[in-house]
């Protein structure tokens, strides 16, 4: 059935673990990952908790295809409510930690309460221990794995744990695993921190059992094939990862420069994938388990340090919305926030709000505590604001905040560029309208991965849409939106999407599972999993209100570029998103649509 059928619960206040029977009935309802993690945390959790309070939940939830020989079939999410927009979380990584922990036997990871003292979970397939962590408080992520692999002295083990950040509940803190693949976004790594639970360590030899062997080898041969000929999984994310986009995105005039305040990067071709390459950094690709694709890149820098990335989204936030163009700064960054644990994009977008802030006089430099100046291009600035925000120490216990908390305390939250308090990534919804849409209506805020639109928008995938026309845009953001969640809920990257489409995933879904999706059932399946996750911010206290962009891209051209003079356009789509949604003019789920979704 390809799910193992069991749940762990802990309390980490009582240190009582039980397991519980996944039902089959909830799974294929809402598949596993994603969906299956939202229903039981909606289930559990008051949408009004606080976040950081021994009430919140953690769960970490499997796929039905993770830990499979589908393509890219590696990948879980962590779920609890997020202390950084108020709405539900629920964060994506890959690497070998989902594909490990699903081997201990159990398909949901259930963390309750709060520990008296840091602690961490071990978990094999025979044994389920809490355990003392207090002598790795305080480590970073990389310290901390290494000791605990040395402790379990077992070689394929792997661990997720919060770094210094995470301890200190900086809301824009992620769940770090295998070192450098992250559960970045909305500060999950507050919410673990909160609990006391510094790690988890893995080490499973249970096999996934597939319902048809046959045809699902059969199956997943066909879909390797289709990402392998595809011309962006196949030739550009391998040849340059995702910083492939850095020279599409500007030349289009959609690359936010200087904290979006111009929307495109002279210096572009400094930073980006080609000077990655050309500059002798990259060492060689990185795949996370079961992945053709290998877009990561193990690089080393000039002073002779090794480690992953800069991936496009860190790549950016660190280089062009800061305008800053040393490609060696912007890696040490993004190695900086690997080892923290702090949610990259997050930080970069932060400490471009407050070169804003500061560049208009509303920081003072003498909150700067004799800091480097935070002038735009400041690259000596981003290296060492990262530390102090991830330690909370002068101004750096603002930044931790995020930058809408940032610049709010300064009396100007117009200079945040977020969504639902959450930053928005490294396209200019000014340049791609749909992509616009998917940001304001995305239930975690400022996310790029719940709603590609670039894939058709600038890519031409599935096929080519005009980034400024608005015809047919709300159609294909929740067509995305819902195809989005089903292959979070499966376990598989998103970036399958590029070359695969439904029917792709409903014969792996089907073939793995034995469950008989058509393709409009598993498509409600992720529309399911999208409504639920709008219930509980509606309960939490969102309202049509937050369904917004920041006021500049709404009324500040774009200055300069292919895309001068052009605004986003959100008015004029809200309101036909809602009725193809089958939702208030308030953006409330009707009672219609909530009776045929079983919800």
């Amino acid at each position: 059935m390809s799910y193992q059928g069991k749940i762990l619960r802990v309390n980490l206040a009582t240190k009582e673990i039980k397991t519980e029977e996944l039902s089959q009935d909830l799974a294929k309802m809402y598949i596993g990952g994603r969906g299956l993690g939202t229903k039981i945390f909606s289930d559990e959790v008051d949408p009004k908790v606080d976040a950081l309070s021994s009430e919140n939940k953690l769960i970490f939830a499997t796929g039905a295809l993770t830990s499979t020989i589908a393509p890219t079939g590696g990948r879980y999410m962590v779920i609890t409510k997020s202390p950084l927009s108020g709405t539900i979380a629920s964060s994506n990584s890959g690497g070998f930690f989902g594909h490990k922990l699903k081997s201990t036997g159990h398909d949901v990871l259930i963390f309750e309460d709060k520990a008296e003292i840091a602690c961490y979970l071990y978990i094999d397939e025979e044994k389920v221990e809490l355990r003392d962590a207090t002598h790795l408080w305080g480590k970073d992520s990389h310290e901390t794995t290494d000791i605990l692999m040395e402790e379990v002295g077992e070689k394929t083990a792997k661990v997720a744990c919060i770094g210094p950040s995470g301890e200190n509940l900086s809301f824009i803190s992620g769940i770090m695993n295998d070192k450098n693949r992250a559960a970045g976004r909305s500060g999950v790594g507050a919410v673990m921190g909160s609990k006391m639970l510094k790690a988890i360590i893995v080490s499973g030899k249970h096999k996934t059992i597939i319902d048809d062997q046959t045809a699902f080898r059969d199956a997943v041969k066909k879909k390797v094939k289709i990402l392998k000929e595809n011309g962006i999984t196949g030739q550009g994310l391998p040849a340059l990862g995702t910083k492939v986009l850095d020279n599409i995105i500007n030349s289009i005039g959609a690359y936010p420069t200087r904290n979006f305040q111009k929307a495109q990067f002279e210096s572009v071709d400094e930073v980006s994938g080609e000077a990655l390459v050309e500059k002798g950094y990259l060492i060689k690709n990185v795949a996370c388990y079961a992945c053709p694709i290998a877009c990561g890149r193990l690089v080393q820098l000039p002073q002779g340090k090794t480690g992953e990335g800069p991936e496009y989204e860190p790549g950016w936030a660190f280089g062009a919305l800061c305008e800053v163009s040393d490609l060696n700064t912007i890696s040490q960054a993004n190695f900086m926030c690997n080892e923290l644990g702090l949610d990259s994009i997050s930080a970069g977008v932060t400490i471009a709000t407050a070169m804003e802030l500061y560049d208009k006089g509303y920081i003072k430099k003498e909150e700067l505590d004799k800091g480097p100046e935070l002038n735009f291009g400041n690259a000596e600035a981003i290296l060492y604001y990262i530390r102090k925000m991830a330690l909370k120490e002068g101004i750096g216990a603002k930044l931790a905040l995020g930058s809408y908390r940032l610049a709010e305390s300064y009396g100007h939250p117009e200079v945040s560029m977020t969504v639902k308090k959450m930053e928005i990534p490294a396209y200019d919804p000014r340049g791609v309208q749909g992509h616009g849409l998917g940001y304001a209506t995305n239930n975690r805020g400022g996310c790029h991965v719940r709603c590609y639109m670039i894939s058709p928008e600038v890519l031409g995938a599935p096929e080519k849409l005009d980034p400024q026309s608005l015809e047919g845009k709300p159609e294909w953001v929740k067509i995305f939106q819902d195809l989005t969640a089903v292959i979070d809920s499966s376990g598989l990257c998103l970036f399958t999407s590029f070359a695969l489409g439904a029917p792709d995933y409903a014969e792996l879904l089907n073939n793995a599972t034995g469950f008989d999706y058509t393709v409009d059932e598993m498509m409600q399946a992720g529309e399911r999993i999208w409504n639920l996750e709008r219930q509980f911010n509606l309960k939490a206290g969102l309202t049509v209100d937050d369904d917004t962009l920041p006021k500049r891209l709404l009324e500040d051209p774009i200055p300069s570029g292919p895309n001068k003079g052009h605004v986003h356009r959100l008015g004029e789509l809200l309101p036909h998103y809602y009725e193809i949604r089958g939702w208030s003019k308030n953006g409330i789920p009707s009672d219609e649509k909530l009776k045929e979704l079983s919800l």
